[in-house]
């Protein structure tokens, strides 16, 4: 049912909304150290939840398949709350390590617009101002920014060994210092000892 909704989808917005994108909102880089798969996964969710919230524009609103799609009573609603789940939130799940915690707030995020779409015209037009699904592209795309900034990536994947990879060089440099094993360090302190009286 969801491809088949996300197939209709496509097939009806055509380029329109690739051609919005980059007219109104140039693609911004994407954060820096992400793998493929990751990079794949976000691009496809910005595709997507633009598609849904973005994609047009009129007198300077911007909205998306969400808000035409709602305008059918109840059919509509159901309609957009698959779309966020499968197209959007499905998909961030493809990404190794993603926390259950980004999950929960993405539902909530689907939640609200669930129950803010029931109202009928109000709020459809509050739903648009919403956009349940940029906002999921968003925290999937902070959180990944944050993980790779901290240098966290897949080491929750890797074990318990793998959470101290990156201070391993460090702190085996220092304690190769401390035991004397390298000759650089007490070489180096000779010149500062006082003269021996013989």
């Amino acid at each position: 049912m969801s491809n088949f909704i996300g197939a209709t989808v496509k097939r009806l917005a055509g380029n329109k909304a690739a051609t919005f994108a980059q007219q109104y909102e140039p693609e911004r880089a994407l954060p820096p150290g992400l793998t493929s798969h990751e990079a794949k996964v976000l691009r496809k969710v910005r595709s997507r939840a633009h598609y849904l919230d973005k994609g047009f524009r009129i007198c300077g609103l911007r909205f998306g398949w969400t808000f035409i799609i709602g305008l059918i009573p109840f059919v509509g609603d159901v309609t957009d709350a698959l779309l966020n789940y499968n197209l959007v939130v499905k998909k961030a799940k493809e990404i190794e390590g993603i926390p259950n915690s980004l999950i929960q707030r993405m539902m909530i995020n689907n939640s609200i617009s669930i129950g803010i779409g029931f109202v009928p015209i109000v709020g459809d037009v509050a739903l648009a101002a919403w956009k349940t699904n940029w906002r999921n592209a968003e925290l999937l795309e902070n959180y990944l920014r944050e993980r790779h900034a901290t240098g966290t990536a897949h080491i929750g994947a890797a074990g318990p060994s793998g959470s101290t990879t990156t201070a391993t060089p460090a702190s085996s440099s220092a304690q190769m210092g401390q035991g004397g094993t390298a000759t650089t360090r007490p070489n180096a302190q000779a010149p500062n000892l006082p003269p021996r009286n013989y």
